[in-house]
């Protein structure tokens, strides 16, 4: 058999035709991987075929034959990542307001080549969610990793700090001039993504929506707030920020109907105490910081929940109220 004109990528083609063609419930005769090769400029003999199935296994894709009436039937098996992983994944992507709809797409596509192209038509099938509010800041995922280099090399970060003006436009916030922050981590809330680091001129943790976050650069300086962040439980500083708002850190008091219990589970965790005070509430203590977001949430819960205290808090929700029916006046 005169030999094909790309002999040398035999074991590579044959590799990328399992991957691409066969799974769990699809698989490929050896009449069709010659033919697959062949379209390649590659020849073979059944016995070669044989022993590189074997060696795939070397570069961890397992091969497995079943016999199918007087023929073998083969397919890909093991894959490092099952079709449901990976389905889950794409949602994660699709979800994440901070990731841009181009990369969301280039991400996908990259998932994509992780499985059989029939499977792949299932990921396809999970891609399109309508309405779907995505970042517009493209340099999100450099910003990402400059903060993380910053961790590792313990070092300060510079960087400029938008927002969006009513004229859909960048303005840079404090005049253009350059923030100096400590980053410690990086927490996903709501959808979103924020940098805490250590403010050393104010003195205090601070947190930054990546997003929003321009011009990064790793200082020369050696981070500081080791001590405050020694000190604080990452997961526990985003339960208590409400939309990562800041606001002074409080114990307060709710009283809560019971079918509201699933809410304060979901959002302050399972060992949070829920007290009896009668056949229809409870009361429950929790910490959080105290900013007009979090008296929002209460708001929104209706007469599900009502803040009992401590007094400070809820002249600040009596405020609000009045503040809203002002607002309201001869409307």
């Amino acid at each position: 058999m005169p030999k094909g004109t790309n002999q040398k990528f035999k074991l590579y083609r044959l590799a990328q035709i399992m991957l691409e063609q066969t799974d769990e419930e699809h698989y490929i005769t050896m009449t069709e991987i010659l033919e697959a090769l062949g379209r390649y400029e590659i020849t073979a003999d059944r016995k070669s075929i044989y022993t590189d199935l074997r060696d795939l296994e070397q570069f961890g894709i397992e091969v497995e034959g079943e016999p199918v009436g007087n023929r073998y039937h083969y397919h890909v098996i093991n894959r490092p990542f099952e079709l449901p992983e990976l389905k889950l994944l794409v949602d994660a992507i699709q979800s994440s307001k901070f990731i841009t709809e181009k990369k969301t797409n280039e991400l996908i596509r990259k998932l994509e080549k992780l499985v059989s192209r029939h499977d792949a038509m299932k990921l396809q099938r999970q891609v399109y969610v309508s309405g779907r509010i995505k970042t517009m800041n493209e340099s999100i995922y450099y910003t990402v990793d400059a903060i993380h280099n910053a961790i590792s090399e313990n070092r300060k970060i510079r960087f400029q700090y938008f927002q969006w003006n009513v004229k859909k436009e960048m303005e840079l916030r404090h005049g253009g001039a350059y923030y100096q922050v400590s980053p410690w981590g990086l927490s996903w809330d709501d959808e979103n993504y924020y940098m805490i680091g250590y403010d050393s001129d104010a003195g205090q943790i601070k947190h930054y929506r990546v997003d929003k976050m321009l011009h990064i650069q790793m200082s020369e300086e050696k981070r500081e707030g080791r001590e405050s962040f020694k000190k604080l439980d990452m997961a526990e500083y985003s339960r208590k920020s409400f939309g990562m708002f800041g606001g002074k850190d409080q114990q307060v008091k709710l009283l809560v109907d019971n079918r509201f219990a699933g809410v304060i589970i979901d959002r302050f965790g399972k060992d949070v105490m829920l007290i009896p005070a009668d056949k229809e509430h409870f009361t429950v203590n929790v910490e959080v910081h105290v900013s007009g977001q979090f008296l929002a949430w209460v708001i929104s819960l209706g007469d599900g929940v009502k803040i009992l205290g401590p007094g400070e808090v809820t002249a600040m929700m009596k405020e609000e109220i009045r503040r809203l029916g002002k607002q309201y006046e001869g409307v």
